[in-house]
């Protein structure tokens, strides 16, 4: 958490430095405003991306919860408490019922996506922006794959944020 901190307010301190703000359309948003949402956003992308090079590769167990084998809820919840200093529940069911809705197209950085992959079973990854999503896949271990690819399109539920 105090590191977190710590890269939060350098990137802070460093988003206030710029000569030129990040939002194309910053004459609608004050430029304090525009600085912090975006140093917050790097923070965070660069909190889940340590996180993810971690456990890359982890192999997938159900009920797994340790690099030698972790299933999805077990991971999303570590990264949540880990990286985001937020606890979930520890089951995708759990975490499918807390936060709030959030519509596809309002996605964020962060927020959860759930999908059905049959009946009766689900499953749960972090949204990072641009179609992809870090996860712990039972095929590949923890992994990044993409929204639009056929087999995650075809069994998308919704997203949840936390935060």
């Amino acid at each position: 958490m105090i590191k977190l901190g710590l890269v939060f307010t350098f990137i802070l301190l460093l988003s206030a430095c710029s000569s030129s703000p990040s939002d194309p359309d910053s004459s609608t948003t004050p430029v304090s405003s525009a600085h912090s949402h975006s140093a917050s956003s790097q923070a965070l992308h660069y909190a889940l991306t340590q996180h993810y090079q971690q456990w890359q590769g982890t192999p997938y167990r159900w009920g797994g919860t340790s690099r030698q084998g972790i299933d999805c809820s077990a991971y999303t919840q570590r990264v949540y408490r880990d990286a985001l200093s937020t606890p979930l529940p520890r089951t995708t069911h759990g975490q499918a019922k807390g936060g709030y809705p959030v519509d596809y197209q309002d996605a964020q950085l962060g927020d959860l996506v759930f999908f059905h992959i049959r009946p009766g079973l689900r499953h749960v990854g972090i949204y990072l922006g641009n179609q992809q999503f870090m996860h712990a896949s039972t095929s590949q271990g923890v992994t990044v794959s993409r929204l639009d690819n056929p087999y995650w399109q075809a069994r998308f539920w919704q997203f949840r944020r936390y935060f």
